[in-house]
């Protein structure tokens, strides 16, 4: 098995989908000229699932449905005004 360190760009959005192949383990959430990333180690060779990303900005609230086993990172954006918090949840169809 080969895996490698892929990364996918974030929208700072409430939820998003991203498709990612399956088992692939979170590694960070930064951001990168301006713009949020999540970074995973993933094997390339299996099936692609599809992956919801819920980001929850400090203060929010937090549905129920998340739990802090799906937390993954927190990034900050305008020199710190702001920070975020990601959740991965899993094969959503």
């Amino acid at each position: 098995m080969t895996q490698s360190v892929w990364k996918y760009p974030l929208k700072v959005d409430d939820r998003q989908v991203i498709e990612m192949p399956f088992g692939a383990s979170p590694l960070k959430v930064d951001v990168q000229n301006g713009q949020p990333y999540l970074w995973a180690l993933v094997n390339p060779a299996v099936e692609q699932v599809k992956c919801e990303i819920i980001i929850v900005g400090t203060g929010h609230p937090v549905d129920d449905f998340i739990t802090a086993s799906e937390y993954v990172d927190s990034f900050m954006m305008h020199d710190g005004a702001l920070v975020f918090h990601v959740f991965l949840k899993e094969r959503v169809v």
